[in-house]
């Protein structure tokens, strides 16, 4: 479902209703005239309608996160706000771009609409921007020509749709000006071969058992998950266009099996 599409709707709907009684039927109903019950809940709701659709279509949007391919970052269950307004200001429903403020940055955790289905949205961070080369070989990222460095930490134990456990090696990757864990299943390989889609500019990209080099198209992304071998991303299905991007993921604001994860800034 659209929400924004859903909201925008709603929205018209109550704030004609208010209108055509503030302008017409009001006057013939008189002033004893008791409000039909469709115009009192029309303007009960109209107020709440435009504040929620300003802050969710400008300022910032809530989701929930539904998938273990950010892990440790992000746990499934997480509830977190996005920013709406730090890669510019975007109409609503057709995400038209109308003000520049800022761009996408190496290491951001961004959610996007799904290229192959712009009604899902999908979170995941920055790895390559527009002209990047990204290479990703044996478990081991590098970018434009530079292998990433990355520092060894405990290893990482997590549920894997609750039927079995994972042990993964987890590291420090430093993506950018700032660096974030990641964690890699030594057991899986860098990229599932038969997994790769005919995804648009995929000659672009280059792929083999030992991994992958792609280079990014101007106007596109390239997005990865941080729990690397549990990631459906642009490895598989292509790069995220500019148009595509919702937001920034800043802040975790909710987690019901874990309050500790309240307040949590996403780096």
């Amino acid at each position: 479902m659209n929400f924004a599409l859903l909201m925008l709707s709603l929205l018209i709907v109550t704030g004609g209703v208010w209108l055509v009684d503030r302008f017409w039927l009001r006057s013939k109903r008189g002033a004893d005239g008791k409000e039909p019950w469709w115009v009192e809940y029309s303007k009960s709701f109209f107020p709440v309608i435009l504040v929620v659709f300003v802050l969710r279509s400008f300022l910032v949007e809530p989701f929930k996160i539904p998938s273990g391919s950010m892990i440790p970052t992000l746990l499934v269950g997480d509830y977190i706000l996005v920013s709406k307004s730090s890669y510019g200001v975007r109409l609503p429903v057709i995400n038209a771009k109308i003000i520049d403020i800022g761009s996408p940055k190496h290491g951001d955790v961004m959610v996007f609409r799904y290229p192959d289905n712009p009604s899902l949205d999908y979170i995941k961070r920055v790895v390559g921007l527009p002209g990047d080369r990204v290479e990703y070989r044996h478990k081991r990222l590098t970018l434009n020509g530079e292998l990433l460095e990355v520092e060894r930490l405990d290893d990482f134990q997590y549920s894997e749709k609750g039927l079995s456990y994972v042990n993964a090696w987890r590291f420090w990757e430093h993506l950018g000006d700032q660096r974030h864990s990641v964690l890699i299943d030594p057991d899986e390989p860098p990229v599932r071969l038969a997994s790769v889609r005919q995804f648009p500019s995929r000659d672009r990209c280059e792929y083999n058992d030992s991994g992958f080099v792609c280079v990014v198209p101007e106007g596109h992304y390239f997005m990865m998950g941080d729990n690397r071998d549990s990631s459906s991303d642009s490895r598989y299905w292509g790069f995220v266009p500019e148009e595509n991007i919702v937001g920034k993921a800043f802040l975790i604001w909710w987690n019901f099996n874990e309050l500790k994860r309240i307040g949590t800034q996403i780096r």
